[in-house]
């Protein structure tokens, strides 16, 4: 039963990252990881943190010009509630990373960061609780930047690419540094402010936690179970991709024990500050305004089973024309795509990313 739960799991396709293949392999050959500390680093709320730690995750070599600068990064940005790891997973890894595959680390120099707020980088749960400065999209985008430019001593990347919120960040990144990326490559979001439905689950997530009798105000004591338990099952159907669920619980007794092993393990491991920080985080999100000065190439990819970004809205394909180097491209249905989770399971679109690499080369 466990191998069947974490075929299931891997197929929902989970949008944010919290569970995404959470009793999967997260190695990679070659991997080295690594801190940077931002110090004095001022968030957009007005509060300071004497020291943000960024941690991140290197894969390749890299290679300078005659000016020592590194011409060959590429930095990829995951999604909500995951970190820098998710990418190491072989339905990501295995299809880009190896020999002749679309990001060979043999040519590109791999950067995989943490956000803030998740994985190993600086966060709630490391001991300020509520006290955490309220971070958003821009500040972690500008924490990025940072690591980027003064940690790594990159001027410019090869390639930015983003999963889901990460997705957003690249168009953010778009706007805020537009000489600071050769190309972008978005994938599984919309560059517009979040309402609607989009809006509503994660207000339903955090009130959750916020309800729950035991959070008490972020300092608990022990973790509010029951908020926990409703935000992570709010976060599954957000993610969830109906064709592969179907699938994958075709019986009435596999759905009840994936869901009650799934529970156990989620809630083994979450701290509620920490996920509604991670959720909260999205509240000012609107790059709607200057998608004009976007002037790095764009491959925008969504899938047309994403519960988050669903296409009959109409948005992306509206937003997109107005990108002076943007193609945006939405996936129909298929045995390849996993809902909102399509943005971490390569075999989908690497095709059209080697295509883009292509594409972009010399630019």
């Amino acid at each position: 039963m466990r191998r069947l739960l974490v075929s299931i799991i891997a197929a929902a396709g989970l949008a944010v990252g919290v569970a995404a293949g959470a009793a999967e392999q997260r190695t990679w050959p070659g991997v080295k990881e690594s801190d940077f500390t931002l110090r004095d680093f001022h968030f957009r709320s007005g509060e300071v943190l004497p020291e943000l730690q960024i941690h991140y995750r290197t894969l390749g070599t890299p290679i300078f010009d005659a000016k020592h600068r590194i011409t060959n990064a590429v930095m990829i940005l995951h999604g909500t509630g995951g970190d820098g790891s998710t990418f190491l997973r072989p339905i990501f890894a295995g299809e880009l990373f190896g020999p002749g595959q679309p990001l060979d680390t043999r040519h590109y120099f791999l950067i995989l960061p943490d956000a803030i707020g998740h994985g190993k980088s600086s966060k709630p749960s490391d001991g300020l609780h509520a006290k955490f400065p309220h971070y958003d999209y821009d500040d972690m985008v500008e924490a990025e930047h940072g690591l980027a430019r003064d940690g790594l001593k990159v001027d410019k990347l090869r390639l930015i690419l983003g999963t889901s919120m990460g997705c957003m960040h690249a168009f953010i990144w778009g706007e805020t540094y537009p000489a600071d990326a050769r190309a972008l490559a978005p994938f599984a979001c919309l560059p517009v402010r979040i309402v609607g439905r989009n809006r509503l689950w994660r207000r339903m997530v955090i009130d959750a936690i916020q309800s729950d009798p035991a959070w008490q105000g972020g300092e608990y004591k022990q973790e509010p179970s029951q908020g926990l338990r409703a935000a992570s099952d709010i976060l599954w159907i957000a993610g969830s991709a109906p064709q592969q669920m179907q699938k994958a619980m075709a019986t009435a007794e596999q759905v009840d024990e994936t869901f009650q092993q799934r529970t156990a393990e989620e809630l083994s491991k979450l701290d509620a500050n920490d996920m509604l920080y991670q959720v909260d985080s999205s509240r000012d999100y609107d790059p709607s305004a200057g998608l004009e000065k976007i002037t790095a190439p764009m491959l925008w990819i969504n899938s047309a089973d994403d519960f988050i970004n669903p296409p009959e809205l109409g948005i992306a394909q509206a937003q997109a024309t107005r990108l002076p180097h943007g193609r945006f491209i939405l996936l129909p249905i298929s045995e390849n795509t996993h809902g909102h989770g399509t943005h971490t399971w390569a075999v989908a679109w690497k095709d059209e990313l080697a295509r883009f690499m292509t594409e972009t080369e010399g630019k």
